[in-house]
């Protein structure tokens, strides 16, 4: 899932490539000037965000907490909802807070509040909020249990908290279709991290530990949004790490070979809507003991 918010485990700067030589180095130079405004995560995840948005069920009197907020879109609309309450934002990206913070300004939403703090150690307030919600942003913490500890005690008794993630790899067409585009064999990214809560017994045994009980996992499945066509798509595909592993993987010689058929896999699943991918994701729920 690309991301131009400087997220871990997702995003890729494209500079770092574009100062060799050679052909890839030169695609690359192109890319590191057009990537960031070619993806549009929100877009992305636009069927998934009302199912989010409704699940979080956030009151007009109450305090939220979301991590992993990225650019701003579920902090902005859980200060909408909460209009006699606060939220505050959490993310490591302060790329991505500078967006969130003038995308607040400009909806002249001013309950709303965000901290570049990793959210496995930032010193939150005890047993301060009624919910804490985060969409596709709990995946990648070192330690699972310390941060939803840290997150739990934060949170009041009997208070809630609502995750969107991503199921197993397995049912993620769009990592299938970048594999196969990019002819990657027996070539895998070392990092699974964006998956690491898909085992509904791994999430179980992570929040119940963490103090959290009543846990549920409801299946969602929507198709995911990677641009109006292949070519804006490719260039979104490119923001992943996964994608770069494997080209990494080939001779430079043979990069452009397997750009273009990376091109040729998404023109695939190219409508006349754009470009989009099966996936499937859990929300999860549970309540503070």
């Amino acid at each position: 899932m690309p991301q131009t918010t400087g997220r871990p485990g997702y995003a890729w700067d494209v500079r770092r490539r574009a100062a060799g030589t050679g052909t890839f180095a030169r695609r690359c130079a192109q890319l590191s000037r057009i990537v960031a405004v070619v993806f549009d995560y929100d877009a992305e995840l636009q069927r998934y965000h009302p199912q989010f948005r409704d699940a979080c069920r956030i009151g007009p009197d109450d305090a939220v907490l979301d991590v992993g907020c990225g650019t701003g879109q579920s902090t902005l609309d859980a200060a909408r909802a909460a209009v006699r309450g606060s939220v505050l934002g959490v993310d490591v990206s302060e790329r991505a807070l500078a967006a969130a913070r003038a995308r607040a300004e400009r909806a002249g939403v001013h309950n709303v509040t965000f901290a570049a703090s990793d959210a496995q150690r930032h010193p939150f307030p005890a047993n301060h909020f009624d919910v804490a919600i985060s969409r596709f942003g709990t995946m990648f913490f070192a330690d699972p249990v310390a941060a939803f500890t840290n997150i739990a005690r934060a949170v009041r008794p009997r208070g809630r908290l609502v995750l969107l993630v991503w199921q197993a790899v397995e049912h993620q067409e769009w990592v299938a279709t970048i594999l196969r585009g990019l002819d990657a064999g027996g070539i895998r990214p070392a990092d699974a991290s964006p998956f690491s809560l898909a085992d509904p017994d791994t999430v179980r045994g992570i929040l119940e530990a963490a103090g959290l009980a009543h846990v549920h996992l409801a299946d969602v499945r929507e198709p995911l949004y990677y641009g109006p066509d292949a070519a804006s798509a490719r260039d979104a595909v490119l923001g992943l790490q996964m994608a770069t592993a494997v080209l990494d993987a080939h001779a430079e010689a043979d990069r452009p070979r397997a750009l273009e058929r990376l091109r040729t896999a998404l023109a695939a699943h190219e409508t006349g809507d754009g470009v989009w991918f099966g996936s499937r994701a859990w929300i999860v729920t549970a309540d503070r003991r």
